[in-house]
């Protein structure tokens, strides 16, 4: 029997209550999109994110006492890893989010049908990771550690080293340390063999 679907759960911080209102009343018209909190104070937009563990936080770039992008760091800090759709006013911030490994960025005031494409972008990518298994025989075979499988998940997913120290919060150099260490143990040469590898189970 085919298993059903989960809401995405969705957290808003924003400062701004009616850009906080306004994208709750688009998100509610997208089917299977849950809003769980909207916050407009940083600071219990955090304590928000590492209590509920949402799938996606909305979050506003400029707010009083931390900026989004602290917002993202100090959520990452706690090992939480949601998605994050940037909401903002201000396009010369896009750059510096994508380099904040977000997954979108968004322009307010939200287009509708952007919204859209950027849930249905996120749902594709979930259902990508889904498929991404490490067999338990193959961890006890090569006696991986939990840390390595996390990095070949996102190896296999198309991630660099550095947009892997980004999302794992960990330093590029110990990221390509661990790269090494799984090709050592596997006796392969780059990532492609090992997604062949795990294809052979």
């Amino acid at each position: 029997m085919e298993q059903s679907v989960k809401n995405i759960k969705c957290i808003i911080i924003d400062d701004e209550q009616e850009a906080c209102d306004r994208l709750e009343r688009l998100l509610i018209k997208i089917p299977g999109v849950e809003v769980i909190a909207k916050e407009k104070n940083p600071e219990t937009g955090i304590k928000e994110a590492i209590r509920s563990f949402p799938d996606i936080v909305f979050i506003d770039v400029e707010m009083p006492g931390k900026s989004g992008f602290d917002v993202v760091a100090e959520i990452r800090e706690k090992k939480i890893f949601p998605t994050f759709i940037f909401v903002t006013g201000y396009d010369q911030y896009a750059i510096k989010a994508i380099r904040n490994a977000a997954f979108d960025f968004l322009l307010k005031p939200v287009d509708i049908d952007e919204l859209k494409v950027a849930i249905e972008r996120f749902r594709v990518e979930q259902k990508e990771k889904q498929k991404i298994i490490v067999p338990e025989k193959l961890k006890v075979k090569y006696l991986l550690t939990e840390r390595e499988i996390e990095i070949i998940k996102l190896l296999l997913e198309g991630k660099s080293s550095q947009e892997i120290s980004e999302i794992l919060f960990i330093s590029k150099h110990t990221v390509d340390t661990h790269r090494r260490n799984i090709l050592e143990k596997t006796g392969l040469k780059s990532s492609n063999e090992l997604l062949k590898l795990l294809s052979d189970y």
